[in-house]
C-alpha cells in the first residue's frame, strides 16, 4: 500500500464524523486519527505489535477495580496527567496572570494521582491523623491566601497521604477504611494545622501491566515522598498539590513526572519537647510549613 492510499484511510475515517457530531468531539477524534494514524506510518507498525497493544490495553482495564485505576497509573506514568495539569492550570489562572497587581504567585498544581478518596472526615484544626500511624510525626501548618496575600478564611484543606511505609489506606484491605486523610477549615486568619506523619518514597502499583511497562523501558517505579492537599474555596480556583519532604530520595526522577521546585520545602526535625502547639512530644518530631495562594476564578 503506497503512501497516498494510507493517507486516504485517515481521511477516510475522519469524514465518517457526522456533520452535526459536537464540536469539541470532531476536534478530538479529528487529531487522536491523525497523530495515531501518523504514528503507526511512522513507525511501520507490524500487525503483532499493534495485537501486543490491544492486549496490553485490554490488561490494564482488567487490573482495575473500585480502588484500583490502572489506566491512571498508566496517564500518570507517560506524563500525560502531569501534562494536562499544567495546561488547564494555565488556562483557568489567567486572570490572576493578567493582574499585576497580584503579590503571591498562585500555588503550582500536580497529579492528583490513583489514591484521592471522597468524603474525608472534616476534623478541628490541629487533629491528629497519623496518630497509630506508622512514621515519624510531623507538624504541619500554614496559611492559605489570594494572589494578594489576603486570608482565605473557611476554605478548605483536603489531604492525604500514605502512611511512613508508603501504604495509602487505599491499598490495605477493604477493613481498613479511611486513614491519613482529612478536610480541614482555615480560620479567620487563613491559617490551617494539623498532626500527620512525615511521608516517605514508595512505588506506584508494579504488579500490573503499568508495572511491565516501566520495567520494560528501564525505569524505576518509585515516587518522592509526598502528602497530597486539594485546597478550595468557592469563587477561587482550586488547586490539587503535594509537599515534598527537601530531603526524599527520586525527587529528580518522579516516575509520574509530578515534581515542582515551589512544592519542595524543608522538613525541620526536632528533638523530644514541647510542639507550637503545645502538644508535649516524648519522641522526635518534623514540622512542615507552607502557605498556599489561590487565584480568583
Amino acid at each position: 500500500m503506497n503512501q497516498h492510499q494510507t493517507a486516504d484511510i485517515t481521511q477516510a475515517v475522519i469524514n465518517r464524523l457526522a456533520d452535526d457530531a459536537d464540536p469539541r468531539l470532531k476536534q478530538i477524534i479529528t487529531t487522536v486519527v491523525k497523530h495515531a494514524h501518523a504514528a503507526v506510518r511512522e513507525l511501520d507498525l507490524k500487525p503483532e505489535e499493534w495485537m501486543a497493544a490491544i492486549q496490553f490495553l485490554t490488561k490494564t482495564g482488567q487490573t482495575c477495580d473500585e480502588k484500583r485505576q490502572e489506566f491512571i497509573i498508566l496517564s500518570d506514568t507517560l506524563g500525560i496527567s502531569m501534562l494536562v495539569v499544567q495546561l488547564d492550570q494555565a488556562r483557568r489562572s489567567q486572570r490572576a496572570l493578567a493582574d499585576k497587581t497580584a503579590t503571591v504567585p498562585a500555588t503550582e498544581a500536580t497529579v492528583q494521582g490513583p489514591f484521592y478518596w471522597e468524603g474525608a472526615p472534616v476534623l478541628p484544626l490541629g487533629s491528629d491523623i497519623g496518630k497509630g500511624m506508622p512514621g515519624e510525626p510531623t507538624y504541619y501548618s500554614g496559611r492559605v491566601t489570594d494572589t494578594h496575600g489576603r486570608p482565605l478564611a473557611a476554605c478548605c484543606v483536603d489531604v492525604w497521604s500514605g502512611d511512613g511505609e508508603g501504604v495509602y489506606d487505599m491499598q490495605m484491605g477493604g477493613d481498613a477504611g479511611m486513614r491519613l486523610r482529612a478536610r480541614f477549615h482555615t480560620d479567620a486568619e487563613g491559617r490551617y494545622r494539623f498532626w500527620s506523619i512525615k511521608p516517605t518514597y514508595y512505588p506506584v502499583p508494579d504488579d500490573g501491566p503499568v508495572g511491565e511497562m516501566l520495567r520494560a523501558m528501564g525505569r524505576h517505579p518509585n515516587r518522592p515522598g509526598h502528602i497530597h492537599a486539594m485546597v478550595y474555596k468557592e469563587g477561587y480556583v482550586s488547586v490539587t498539590t503535594h509537599l515534598f519532604p527537601s530531603d526524599s530520595p527520586f525527587l529528580d526522577s518522579d516516575a509520574v513526572f509530578g515534581v515542582r521546585d515551589t512544592l519542595i520545602l524543608p522538613f525541620e526535625k526536632h528533638a523530644p519537647g514541647t510542639a507550637p502547639d503545645g502538644r508535649k512530644m516524648d519522641q522526635a518530631w518534623h514540622s512542615a510549613e507552607y502557605d498556599f495562594a489561590l487565584a480568583p476564578a
